[in-house]
């Protein structure tokens, strides 16, 4: 065990802290579930001035997702060296970012009509003619998007506690979390832009 590990983990553990950290947390988790499954609303699209628009963010959310991934891969690589500052930095990259990712994901999704995989028209609408020449691309599409959607919702929670497992010292609870929360996180930055890359064709 080199020296930067020893000095981390010699640290105490703040309990009191934790368990205050984790009830925001799960407060965090309920705003942004609401908020994601309101954008999904038509009725509740906001309207936004002349000149106004928020179509461009798409490849801009594949992009942050891309370096959301690499900064994983950087923290996983960090850790397993014993690198533990150039870790948490890549952690705090990650986070920062997915904080990014998220407000403008909210952003795009209530101010934009959702785009449908296979809609070669662009009329918001999937005719049986459409949904043919789709074929089982479409198929493929949506059990990436729907795996991708559900582990981002199920992992939201577990990575928040996670990082606060290890902000508060409790290396044991953190590597224990981390086990099965970084592939999950890692899974759902990485088929983001997949996703993005797949459904570009008919923005």
């Amino acid at each position: 065990m080199n020296d930067e590990r020893k000095e981390w983990l010699s640290r105490a553990p703040d309990e009191v802290l934790s368990k205050k950290l984790v009830r925001v947390a799960w407060i965090l988790t309920a705003v942004v579930l609401v908020l994601v499954g309101l954008m999904r609303r038509p009725e509740l699209r906001i309207p936004l001035p002349d000149g106004w628009s928020f179509a461009f963010l798409p490849p801009v959310h594949a992009l942050i997702n891309t370096l959301v991934t690499i900064a994983l891969v950087i923290a996983i690589v960090a850790v397993k060296q014993g690198k533990i500052t150039l870790h948490r930095n890549a952690i705090f990259a990650a986070m920062g970012l997915s904080v990014g990712f998220l407000l403008c994901y909210v952003a795009y999704h209530f101010t934009n009509s959702e785009v449908l995989y296979g809609d070669a028209n662009r009329d918001g609408l999937l005719d049986a003619a459409e949904r043919a020449a789709a074929g089982g691309a479409r198929t493929g599409y949506l059990v990436l998007l729907i795996s991708h959607i559900v582990l981002a919702g199920v992992s939201l929670p577990a990575i928040l506690f996670t990082f606060i497992a290890g902000w508060t010292n409790r290396f044991a609870a953190h590597r224990r979390l981390a086990r099965w929360v970084f592939p999950m996180w890692l899974y759902v930055a990485v088929t983001g832009p997949i996703c993005y890359l797949m459904l570009k064709p008919y923005y």
